[in-house]
């Protein structure tokens, strides 16, 4: 974990860019917890960096954009652009819009920097699909501007117990849409999940002992970002400009439970200052659904996250997908096992062929159980012992008489 002291207000001088594409910084974060106050922050300490600013928000009238724009940042039509994007999200509604705007901008070669801020239910990792993807016409963002760094706020004084709810965005009234069915907790997951840096907002609000609890868990979901602790969205601007620390192929890889999914024994911890942990549980039979039902629905003390592939002795074509983060317990359907297609459907590249091979058993194909559980003081015997009373007897005649309890998929 690459951490990241308290900063203050610092000097910032203009750094060269990489290429002539102009770099961008989007900044992430729920609701209120200071992503507009770190844009204001970077606005008014930019020392004669020509920044342009596109703030998308959901509503009609763009609040944040009023508080930008009256928030003394000096923003002129020959040095800064401020882009309003209304009335939807960024990543798809607005995907056009966004393309244009950015091209727009670029093609002036007026400024140094482009700064995206989304709305507070905005996922970064689909904002920065945009950036790779290509209109009907085979034009791209990346053509013309640089994805430089993400950056997610989140409020240490309210992040723990953000983390332990269960409520529906649409329980806040922040839904995207009548057909939003996403948790607070998806929510906050995904966005510093996906980031290059999180900067940990309002932590003069928060006890020690909560920022100690802050810290582990931004740690247990993505172990590669830097922390940047901060009061007023006050961060030393080289932290969030010009970092150069978006890798696309490496963020989609950023969070812990891929790296031990995929990358087994790759990776280098880099989270023991903060005590957190990770194991993963493998097995090839499958699980009783009512006992896995019920190791679902018990508490597992220090587990933050986990996450990973399950098949239950019920349903062995089918490929689960379980999740779990704060209060939440997700399992849904993925697709099906290599071992239950017809081979003549399966794909004829070499890399696929590579791949399945090390995951084939000869008993049960490619079925398996594949569960990283990461947390900090976490029980692992305790955790590994109730899963191994979750599995079926290993007479597979008895598997389709069970009880199931799970819904169809």
């Amino acid at each position: 974990m690459k951490k990241m002291p308290h900063q203050g207000e610092g000097h910032f001088q203009r750094m060269p860019t990489r290429s002539d594409r102009l770099p961008v910084t989007v900044f992430a974060g729920f609701l209120g917890a200071g992503k507009t106050t770190l844009l204001s922050h970077v606005l008014n300490n930019r020392e004669g960096l020509r920044v342009a600013v596109i703030v998308n928000d959901m509503s009609e009238v763009n609040i944040d954009a009023s508080l930008i724009r009256d928030g003394g940042c000096n923003l002129s039509h020959t040095m800064e652009t401020l882009v309003e994007l209304s009335n939807g999200c960024i990543c798809c509604t607005l995907r056009n819009d966004l393309l244009s705007e950015v091209r727009r901008l670029a093609g002036e070669g007026r400024y140094d920097y482009l700064l995206i801020e989304g709305t507070g239910i905005a996922e970064p990792r689909p904002i920065a699909a945009t950036f790779s993807f290509r209109d009907e016409n085979g034009v791209s963002l990346s053509d013309f501007a640089r994805l430089d760094t993400m950056v997610t706020v989140v409020d240490a004084a309210n992040l723990l117990a953000d983390y332990r709810s269960a409520d529906l965005l649409a329980d806040r009234g922040m839904q995207r849409d009548g057909e939003d069915r996403r948790t607070l907790i998806d929510l906050l997951v995904d966005q510093i999940e996906f980031a290059d840096i999180v900067v940990i907002n309002k932590i003069s609000d928060a006890t020690e002992e909560v920022r100690a609890e802050v810290r582990k868990i931004v740690a247990s979901l993505n172990p590669d970002a830097r922390q940047v602790e901060t009061d007023f969205g006050k961060v030393f601007l080289p932290a969030v400009l010009n970092t150069g620390l978006f890798n696309e192929e490496r963020a989609a890889a950023h969070p812990l439970w891929h790296k031990e999914l995929y990358s087994p024994g790759e990776h280098v911890p880099e989270t023991e200052e903060y005590g957190v942990s990770s194991f993963v549980y493998r097995t090839r039979r499958p699980f009783d659904p009512k006992r896995f039902r019920a190791f679902l629905d018990e508490p597992w003390p220090g587990v933050l996250r986990a996450k990973g592939h399950f098949w239950l002795a019920t349903r062995p074509r089918h490929v689960g997908l379980m999740s779990a983060a704060g209060v939440q317990r997700r399992c849904e359907p993925m697709g099906l096992w290599w071992a239950a297609v017809p081979r003549q459907d399966w794909p004829s590249h070499q890399e696929f062929h590579q791949h399945l091979q090390c995951r084939w058993d000869n008993a049960w194909g490619d079925r398996r159980q594949e569960l990283v559980f990461i947390g900090v003081g976490m029980d692992e015997a305790g955790v590994r012992a109730a899963l191994d009373g979750c599995l079926a007897s290993a007479d597979p005649r008895n598997w389709a008489a069970l009880e199931d309890p799970f819904p169809a998929w």
